[in-house]
């Protein structure tokens, strides 16, 4: 997005025009930043054989979908949902990892009648998959190495309290499932947290992951999950995936030469590819005053956008009614019948009852978050593909609030 001829265009489409067009609330995804991030990750490890499987879980929508597939994307699905979604959308089978948490051994049995790649997480399921597939069907194994990374507690994932994955230390244990059941490990996996900084950390869990992999023989991919960090601010730092790309690149390709055969490095990046895709537009309806406090009330509330609430997560927002003129201090907030406030004492250029309020980096868990708290409708989706502005999800209908519901006699 960027300002020309003072107005907010996005792929040179004014951004006020598509809200007008679709109605506010509204989502717009914009494509061209989806393939540059893609292309962006795939370059910074071009010097390794790398596989890119987009995590459906940011954002599902199947258009999103469909353009990962057709850049060569493969899928990282969290439920079976997404595994059908993902096959829906034209993935192969064998182009989609599933990788679940606390699910049932019979999602899982789901899963592999449709032919996707299985990753497992706990000894229980292991064990009970193993007893009926032998090694019938490959699998891979989620480490948990042990290490707190990522920016905030409920997205860190790979430390010792975490639910994630099978401990480090119960590799030996894993082995003797394995080898008592005659199963295949055709991959291991490891994802620490998300918004991880510090190149040094992913480095140190790749060493532990790495070292691990010397215990299973007949591996064909190492997966190292994602958790890379996007700007959210202005000048705002995020992961150096190119210092990672060229490190990690080059002790992948060694450690493919001591085991003996050259391996698919994997990564599942959700919000690096479609994060800063997004962008979230609502509208103003009440500029309050209190003794302390200047409120932009907007048409929307954390049942649209919960991520500022729930992770204390920092979104940038701008007035695109007004682009240019004078600032004041605004407390952004919803609608919703509790406190949520989208930003405190932000600086913007002069709000006024109508004007449209745009928030950055809305890509990733937002619309996938979305919720009917309320009785709210979700809005309507749009992308910007190749100049075009196109509805890729129809906004919601209070027919849609009672679809499900069965009325029985009082």
């Amino acid at each position: 997005m960027e300002i020309k001829r003072n107005q907010y265009v996005i792929d040179g489409l004014p951004v006020t025009k598509i809200v007008e067009k679709y109605g506010s609330p509204l989502y717009i995804y914009e494509s061209a930043k989806m393939v540059s991030q893609y292309q962006r990750m795939t370059d910074a490890f071009r010097d390794s054989k790398v596989r890119i499987y987009y995590a459906a879980k940011a954002l599902t929508n199947l258009n999103v979908l469909k353009l990962f597939r057709e850049l060569g994307s493969g899928l990282d699905a969290v439920s079976i949902q997404e595994v059908r979604l993902g096959l829906k959308a034209g993935f192969d089978p064998q182009d989609i990892i599933y990788t679940p948490n606390c699910v049932s051994i019979e999602e899982i049995e789901a899963a592999a009648k449709l032919g996707v790649r299985i990753n497992i997480d706990n000894i229980s399921i292991l064990e009970q998959f193993g007893h009926k597939y032998g090694n019938n069907i490959p699998v891979c194994v989620r480490i948990n190495p042990h290490i707190m990374a990522g920016g905030n507690q409920k997205i860190s994932t790979g430390h010792i309290d975490s639910k994630f994955g099978i401990s480090i230390y119960q590799v030996p244990l894993v082995k003797r499932v394995v080898e008592t059941n005659n199963m295949r490990v055709e991959g291991l996996h490891m994802h620490t947290g998300s918004d991880i900084l510090d190149v040094d950390v992913f480095l140190r869990g790749a060493e532990i992951i790495l070292d691990t992999a010397m215990e299973f023989a007949e591996l064909d991919y190492i997966d190292f999950g994602s958790g890379f960090k996007v700007a959210y601010k202005p000048d705002d730092i995020e992961t150096d995936i190119e210092m990672l790309g060229t490190h990690l690149s080059a002790r992948f390709n060694d450690f493919c030469k001591e085991y003996g055969r050259e391996l698919t490095l994997i990564f599942e990046p959700g919000k690096y590819l479609v994060s800063e895709a997004g962008y979230f537009v609502a509208r103003t309806n009440v500029v309050k005053q209190t003794t302390s406090t200047v409120f932009a009330g907007l048409d929307t509330g954390m049942n649209h956008f919960i991520r500022p609430m729930f992770y204390d997560a920092y979104h940038e927002v701008v007035n695109i009614s007004k682009p240019t003129g004078k600032t004041r201090i605004y407390t952004v907030v919803g609608y919703i019948c509790e406190t949520d406030t989208f930003g405190w004492n932000r600086k913007m250029t002069e709000v006024s009852e109508g004007d449209y309020l745009l928030f950055k980096n809305a890509g990733a868990y937002c619309y996938a978050m979305a919720s009917n708290y309320n009785s709210r409708v979700r809005p309507a989706e749009v992308m910007v593909h190749k100049g075009k502005d196109h509805l890729v999800r129809k906004r919601e209908v209070l027919e849609d609030l009672t679809r499900n519901i069965v009325e029985i006699d009082l």
